[in-house]
């Protein structure tokens, strides 16, 4: 079989495929392993420090023993103490309560650095798409597709980041439509979402303006309005240049807003070349300039592909010393970031499973398992170190984008995993078994692929 074919020569091919394609180069595998290694002597090592040591008496409820399971695949079953929500290096005390893991293996769970939530058809009828030919003509029927649905965005977002929960997802970063066609319909319906998913989920939102922030008159004022509310985390932006044809006009109003109002930045950016890498300076300048360093994001970034190794290693100086981030979404080979090179320069890179089910694909299924499979399908990954790769960068990557604790493990950590039956990680990585259980913070919020509401 061969991976994805990249972009097409016609223009009728246009689809999220071609122009949505990335993916993330693997490297670094001799240090991940090591690492892992680390964290399964950590998770087995007894002693008598640590959270367990703080418990307090009358509170044996909150310690919970995950008695024989393998941290990633280890080949010698031990048990995991949480107290309090996090990994213990302690003993349990007498009567803790004691969940049976079956000698599966415990795997951090998965982060989603970038999903469109409000935009899925997830658990409603079949959609039948029409062509387009560009941005302006998916916004189009995103329109069309919101205004035929019954269902309210909270509840179609409700059912598609609960099912991700099943698969075992701890975080998402979720990007939500903020236009005059739905005023703030999306990132409250998002918002609503999150409120009833708070115990099993850990979401940030993006007010994304899919339409243009400078090319849809209003849309500015609705991002100004969304960050006053307190209602997103983020402002996003999308193609300067490319799309909304007003680099400084554009990343002037979302900056301005991030700064004014405390909030971060996450900017779509499929332009390439010259125009992506306007669009990355300008980036670079106003982050530097409203001292913003580790509060904003690139995503898809098609722009760095094509860089020598000189110029590459030019901007990834600049992203490293301001801590800007980036994500993407694997579906091709096309234009696979430089994750090693990137990292070498303290660039955080994350994965996610981008739009699901919507008017732009009939794809997708926010399960960040098999976005790590895929991630390796498309890279022509054959290793064991590589495969685990695909799965730190899913893990580990994600959270490193949303700031969020590596679920790693480690005494302190929080206790956020997924029991799978399998050999090892490697193995899990290709054949994607069923979540068997997840837990976050300690809580088992899914078993059997199924959420517990």
């Amino acid at each position: 079989m061969q991976p994805p074919s990249s972009t097409p020569s016609t223009p009728s091919a246009l689809s999220r495929r071609t122009m949505l394609a990335g993916a993330a180069a693997l490297a670094g595998a001799t240090a991940t392993s090591a690492a892992t290694a680390g964290t399964v002597q950590a998770a087995t090592a007894p002693a008598a420090t640590g959270a367990a040591a703080s418990a307090r008496p009358g509170h044996r409820d909150r310690t919970v023993v995950f008695r024989d399971v393998r941290p990633f695949g280890a080949t010698k079953p031990t048990d995991l103490v949480v107290v309090d929500g996090r990994i213990s290096d302690g003993p349990a005390p007498h009567g803790a309560k004691v969940v049976d893991g079956g000698g599966r293996i415990a795997l951090p769970s998965l982060v989603d650095a970038h999903i469109h939530p409000d935009k899925t058809t997830w658990g409603g009828s079949w959609v039948s798409r029409r062509p387009a030919s560009g941005i302006a003509d998916y916004v189009a029927q995103d329109v069309e597709l919101f205004r035929s649905q019954r269902r309210p965005v909270a509840e179609r977002a409700y059912g598609l980041m609960s099912h991700a929960v099943a698969r075992g997802t701890r975080g998402m970063r979720a990007h939500a439509d903020v236009a005059p066609a739905y005023g703030l319909a999306g990132v409250e319906g998002v918002a609503e979402a999150r409120e009833r998913l708070r115990h099993a989920l850990d979401v940030q939102i993006v007010a994304f303006p899919q339409h243009g922030v400078i090319r849809t008159p209003g849309t500015a004022a609705l991002l100004e309005r969304a960050a006053r509310e307190g209602v997103i985390d983020m402002i996003g932006g999308i193609d300067p240049i490319g799309f909304d044809q007003a680099l400084d006009e554009q990343l002037d109003v979302v900056f301005g807003i991030a700064d004014r109002h405390g909030v971060g930045v996450d900017i779509h950016l499929h332009d390439r070349g010259e125009k992506g890498m306007l669009a990355m300076r300008g980036i670079v300048e106003r982050t530097r300039a409203l001292s913003l360093a580790g509060k904003v994001t690139v995503s898809h970034v098609f722009c760095l592909p094509g860089l020598t190794d000189r110029e590459l290693g030019s901007i990834a100086t600049d992203l490293g010393e301001q801590d800007i981030a980036l994500t993407t979404v694997a579906p091709s080979d096309s234009l696979v970031l430089p994750i090693a090179r990137l990292r070498e320069h303290g660039v955080r890179v994350g994965l996610g499973s981008d739009g699901v089910r919507d008017s732009w694909s009939p794809f997708g299924d926010a399960d960040m398992m098999h976005r790590a499979h895929i991630l390796g399908w498309v890279t022509d990954v054959r290793l064991d170190d590589e495969l685990s790769e695909c799965y730190r960068v899913a893990t580990h990557g994600g959270a490193d984008v949303m700031g969020l604790a590596h679920a790693d493990f480690r005494a302190g950590a929080p206790a956020d995993f997924v029991l799978v039956r399998g050999e090892c990680l490697p193995q899990v990585v290709v054949d994607m078994p069923r979540r068997d259980m997840v837990v976050h913070g300690g809580v088992v919020v899914a078993r059997d692929g199924e959420f517990l509401a």
